[in-house]
């Protein structure tokens, strides 16, 4: 059997990245939802929406997850957790290196039962 080569390349959308991020940001116990981001340069030209902010520099993403998480659960641990869900499933995913995930908890749910 022969191995086929192809000399072409490889793209991705900013979108691509965001909904890597959000999608392993969300599977990480604790967390509720993506908090909204107003306002920004990030937001003018859609580089950040739904609690992400990515930025590519030399091929290395630097990711901010702005987060609201559940009540009742320990934000040390529930970030750690993200930053390395995060971190592992943009580089598995897309080959790309990871400067950092910061995150930025905006707020935490409590839920009232009536």
């Amino acid at each position: 059997m022969t191995d086929y080569r192809s000399s072409g390349k490889t793209t991705l959308t900013p979108e691509v990245l965001l909904t890597i991020a959000r999608m392993a940001a969300l599977e990480v116990k604790g967390v509720r939802r993506m908090a909204p981001i107003k306002g920004g340069v990030n937001s003018l030209f859609g580089r950040g929406n739904d609690g992400i902010r990515i930025v590519v520099e030399d091929g290395n993403a630097f990711v901010d997850l702005y987060l609201i998480l559940e009540s009742d659960v320990n934000i040390r641990d529930v970030s750690r957790t993200v930053q390395q869900t995060v971190g592992r499933a943009i580089s598995e995913m897309t080959g790309m290196e990871v400067g950092h995930v910061n995150i930025h908890i905006e707020d935490i749910d409590y839920q009232t039962e009536a």
